[in-house]
């Protein structure tokens, strides 16, 4: 089966998800096949092969910006509901009745939790190989790279849906998820009975190095390295900038120039990434709440002792934070 018409079909399929986003895969093919005719009828005038027509439509704002549009709908869709199911997972009891009563049954034990999961994962990946796709047909067409050119620019802007950190925050929760059905004695399905987010999923240690490694499908693999650039260690207490880079909570605080107490957010946005020197990147970071478990359970001798650690740091910054205050308050 063609990959357009199985796209179409999960798209299809997809129906009973209101307002869910997808790459326009047969329009775009639509517009690429009216350039062919175009760039064909005027390749005899072309002198460099590489550089597409001079008129044509699809480069001069038709196909890109559609693109770009979309892309940044399946990311954004992807983020938000990401979000919600991994929120759901780490909530209390009281949270977790209160969805219940609001309707929302499927989300109510872990199997119903490992779909949605599993269903969100499908839904990066097809829509990752579509954009793909449908780049590498545009190069062909035209005998360019402003298709890889353009995929590199929205990697830059953070619009590629593998860079998300919530997929990094998904790949965790297999891996948690996995672990607890291990350790638990009293499982009531069967573990093959569960559907599974990633065919193989695992946190690696590379010479002593972290790696959070998948293959999402043969011609697709996301590796996240784990380690903080600032202190040189395996990430604790991770967070994810705008950028999409990972380090320490508080070495990205010391980064950003605030305190632990002020957050994030009190970052100035000319405040850069100490990786891509990126600005405005602090405010928007996500916290790594399911990495962080699993490399409390998987480091337990590194976590307890970077938790000390850290704990004294966090108490010393808090004083010297409030006794500044109470000095500016009093004039003293």
């Amino acid at each position: 089966m063609k990959f357009c018409k199985k796209y179409e079909e999960y798209m299809q399929g997809q129906k009973e998800k209101k307002n869910l986003p997808g790459v326009g895969f047969k329009k775009l093919k639509k517009i690429l096949k009216k350039c062919r005719k175009d760039h064909v009828s005027s390749k005899i005038n072309l002198h460099n092969q590489n550089n597409c027509p001079r008129e044509c439509p699809v480069c001069d704002g038709t196909f890109f910006p559609e693109l770009l549009k979309e892309m940044e709908d399946v990311v954004g869709w992807f983020n938000e509901n990401a979000q919600k199911l991994l929120e759901l997972h780490l909530a209390s009891g009281f949270k977790k009745c209160l969805t219940w009563f609001r309707g929302n049954h499927k989300q109510k034990n872990h199997l119903g939790l490992i779909q949605e999961g599993k269903d969100l994962v499908n839904y990066a990946l097809i829509n990752a190989i579509a954009i793909r796709k449908i780049l590498k047909k545009y190069d062909k067409i035209h005998e360019s790279r402003q298709g890889q050119a353009f995929k590199t620019q929205v990697q830059k802007m953070r619009i590629e849906i593998l860079q998300s950190p919530w997929l990094c925050e998904l790949m965790a929760f297999h891996i948690n998820l996995n672990e607890s059905k291990k350790e638990s004695g009293d499982v009531v399905v069967a573990p093959s009975s569960f559907p599974a987010l990633f065919d193989g999923c695992s946190l690696m240690f590379d010479d002593g190095k972290p790696l959070l490694s998948c293959e999402l499908s043969d011609s697709v693999n996301v590796d996240i390295d784990l380690t903080c650039s600032i202190c040189l260690d395996t990430v604790f207490d991770p967070i994810a900038l705008t950028c999409g880079h990972i380090y320490c909570y508080m070495c990205a605080c010391s980064a950003a120039s605030v305190s632990v107490v002020d957050g994030l957010k009190t970052a100035e946005p000319t405040e850069k990434c100490p990786l891509c020197r990126e600005v405005g990147v602090y405010k928007g970071a996500v916290h790594l709440d399911e990495l962080s478990i699993l490399i409390r359970q998987s480091c337990r001798e590194y976590w307890e002792e970077r938790r000390k650690t850290e704990r004294a740091e966090r108490l010393q910054a808090a004083k010297d934070y409030w006794d500044h205050q109470c000095q500016s308050f009093t004039g003293i």
